[in-house]
């Protein structure tokens, strides 16, 4: 199955757009976990057995578990192998690097850890891309405008007229042969995402920046998804896995998750009428 119909057979099933960010920090695991053998994935753990009927997808920021090595690698690879198969699970791993070493980086994410999707920076070019693109049945989120205050350095700068990150945007629908890539806008840019869309009406778009970084939730429904109140989701990571620090942890992430999914949906809905 294509990965595009693939996301969308799980956004219609579960109704949600919700992808749930797994950047699990060893330092912010509840006292309870510390004497577990593998407290990461313990920690994941709890949290998938809680979320994943609520989750359309799973971002995982490898920075979180490469930072610990051997150990980390492991952590996860566990993670990714517990993830049930009817959640999307994408590496965020911000890789762009040429052809040679894309090819490599390509086989790691999706043929060894055997990830979705990936997120990629599109600053080498089209090459760098290419190798990715050629997995027709998984994933690229391109980094098009990001949620964080540099994103003014380059991506807002113009060229000819249009500002950078349109450009990615262009490009980015360009390259979309098989159909499997997206972008990644941060919900913190909700009038850019408007203008973005209408460029890239029929590519999913990976949203951050909800909940710590402040998007607003109801125009990144209104602006971020497809006609259809689809192709979007919407992350959320500190604001979900870390709403308790204490023996509770998991059931809060669940009722966090579960708030903010109904609060999507209430805007979806809103979208529809």
């Amino acid at each position: 199955m294509k990965f595009v119909e693939r996301l969308i057979e799980i956004i219609r099933k579960k109704n949600s757009l919700l992808c749930i960010g797994l950047d699990t920090d060893i330092e912010n695991i509840p006292e309870k976990l510390s004497g577990e053998k593998d407290p990461v994935f313990s920690f994941n753990k709890d949290i998938i057995d809680k979320t994943h009927d609520l989750a359309a997808a799973y971002k995982i920021n490898t920075a979180f578990y490469e930072v610990n090595g051997v150990k980390g690698w492991t952590s996860l690879t566990k993670t990714i192998d517990y993830i049930p198969d009817d959640v999307i699970i994408i590496a965020d791993a911000k890789r762009g690097d040429i052809g040679n070493t894309a090819k490599r980086y390509a086989r790691a994410f999706f043929t060894e850890l055997k990830a979705d999707a990936v997120t990629l920076n599109p600053y080498l070019g089209s090459d760098s891309l290419e190798p990715f693109i050629e997995y027709d049945d998984k994933g690229l989120f391109i980094l098009c405008l990001t949620s964080n205050k540099g994103a003014q350095d380059f991506q807002k700068l113009k060229i000819d007229g249009k500002y950078l990150y349109q450009v990615v945007a262009e490009k980015v629908v360009e390259l979309n042969k098989n159909g499997n890539c997206g972008l990644v806008v941060g919900a913190t840019f909700p009038e850019e995402m408007k203008g973005i869309r209408e460029i890239a009406h029929n590519l999913p778009i990976l949203i951050p920046g909800i909940g710590a970084q402040g998007g607003d939730l109801e125009k990144t429904i209104y602006f971020g998804t497809d006609s259809k109140g689809e192709l979007a989701l919407i992350n959320s990571s500190r604001g979900i896995i870390y709403s308790s620090k204490g023996d509770d942890f998991a059931q809060a992430a669940r009722n966090a998750a579960e708030e903010l999914k109904n609060q999507i949906n209430i805007f979806r809905r809103k979208k529809n009428l």
